[in-house]
């Protein structure tokens, strides 16, 4: 499956979480009508598209998924008829009481056979089955993992484009309190000591925003190597984003994590698998019936003897009782009802860390919903505080030491309003991933907070 193409429609078709293997097929036709080789991205639905096709752990799932299609499909078709056509020619030399006699002979012969009951291969299909059920499970687990995860990566690259932009005005504010400082200072009116606490605070700042840039390159990097795709002009967080706590309560969200969540839903098929492991074993202990017809045509006998051509047709049930295997079917019964053992605990321990991981993505989306207001107000505050310390130090009545807090913590305020909208997002991706809810249409929702950036 070749998922390459950009575009709305295109993308909402393949990124369905649950999508029927039909719909696949249809999405790749869409998506491959419109194919587009992505050089350099720039809106989420860029990236998202690329990773796709670029994922090896994607890759991998598909390709595990389409194993166990094959595999089911091997297991139904030891369950249909088989037919098998045998031809043979010879040239056969007989010699008898002193006489020799040299004869062609040919033998063919067209046989077919139906299973009527065998409850091992009946039961080896029904786990086939299930086994497909859960690698396509997996696919969809891996798929949701995958766009969250691109979705972080590239919020946190706005987030440190951001937070240089804004340490960049930090330093330039420093930068010029310093100089009225070192003017003053020149002046004598300043003492020394707030001289160099001015250029330590612009030295600090240069750091802080050497550090930021840092961190952008990396972030930078992280997305490119998630979906094979230069970063160009990244689109912007718009400014109206609404931030809003969780609607529904936790004990829905635990519960539809519970039931929805592709992980778990694994799990339960890996279960259910090993179930029927359990039965396919325990066949080894019934009779197989089979239905077998054969015509066959033929002019030797016994040991290649010369005989009139003849023609045998044969239809008979060939029934199959086993007695004594030397406890071998005995054991293997045994280890199947261990696994099934191990895969009910594994299913336990999933559900318990789904669970866990929903309950603290509620929590944190609870709270940076209110983060978010907090830091609204502080960021409010803290730049009134500013401006009336500048204020203040324009007419004498604080020192340029006050003026330089106000300005870190108003620049620091803003910082930590931008860290705690992004994290709002990044929580409500994950609470929906983790409750298996998440859809094409929740990330195309997220492009559209986006806005095209400014010149």
């Amino acid at each position: 499956m070749k998922l390459t193409s950009i575009g709305t429609v295109g993308l909402g078709l393949i990124l369905c979480i649950g999508l029927a293997p039909g719909r696949v097929i249809a999405a790749e036709s869409a998506l491959n009508s419109t194919s587009t080789v992505i050089v350099q991205g720039s809106t989420l639905e860029d990236f998202l598209t690329a990773a796709i096709d670029y994922s090896p752990l994607l890759r991998i799932a598909e390709e595990r998924w389409q194993v166990g299609t094959q595999r089911r499909k091997a297991a139904t078709g030891q369950l249909l008829p088989q037919i098998n056509a045998n031809a043979s020619r010879s040239d056969n030399t007989q010699e008898s009481l002193g006489t020799v006699a040299n004869y062609p002979g040919e033998r063919s012969s067209l046989q077919l056979t139906q299973v009527l009951f065998n409850w091992q291969s009946f039961n080896a299909r029904k786990q086939a089955a299930i086994l497909e059920d859960l690698a396509e499970a997996e696919y969809y687990a891996t798929l949701a993992g995958l766009l969250t995860d691109v979705a972080e990566k590239y919020f946190n690259v706005l987030q440190a484009q951001d937070a240089l932009r804004s340490a960049a005005a930090e330093f330039e504010a420093v930068n010029r309190q310093a100089r009225m400082v070192e003017q003053l200072h020149q002046l004598q009116q300043v003492q020394v000591t707030d001289l160099y606490d001015a250029q330590a605070r612009l030295a600090f700042a240069q750091s802080q925003q050497l550090d930021i840039e840092s961190q952008l390159t990396l972030a930078r990097e992280e997305l490119r190597a998630l979906t094979g795709v230069g970063v160009g002009d990244l689109y912007q967080l718009d400014p109206g984003y609404d931030v809003a706590a969780p609607q529904e309560s936790l004990e829905s969200w635990l519960a539809l994590a519970s039931q929805s969540n592709p992980q778990v839903r694994a799990r339960e098929y890996a279960v259910d698998a090993a179930d029927k492991a359990i039965a396919q074993r325990q066949g080894a202990y019934m009779p197989r019936v089979t239905l077998i017809a054969q015509k066959q045509i033929s002019d030797l006998g016994y040991d290649n003897f010369r005989n009139p051509r003849t023609e045998t047709d044969y239809i008979g049930v060939d029934v199959q009782i086993p007695l004594f295997a030397g406890g071998s079917n005995r054991a293997q019964v045994a280890e199947a009802r261990a696994l099934h053992s191990i895969a009910e605990n594994e299913l336990r321990q999933t559900t318990l860390q789904i669970v866990e991981s929903t309950r603290t993505a509620y929590l944190q989306m609870q709270s940076a919903a209110l983060r978010v207001q907090a830091a609204e107000r502080l960021a409010e505050s803290t730049a009134l505080s500013y401006s009336a310390r500048q204020r203040g130090f324009e007419l004498g009545t604080v020192t340029s030491v006050d003026v330089l807090n106000a300005l870190r913590d108003r620049f620091s305020a803003e910082r930590d309003l931008q860290r705690a909208r992004y994290d709002h997002i990044r929580y409500s991706l994950v609470l929906k991933r983790e409750a298996g809810s998440l859809t094409a249409e929740d990330l195309l929702d997220v492009g559209t907070w986006l806005v095209e950036p400014q010149d």
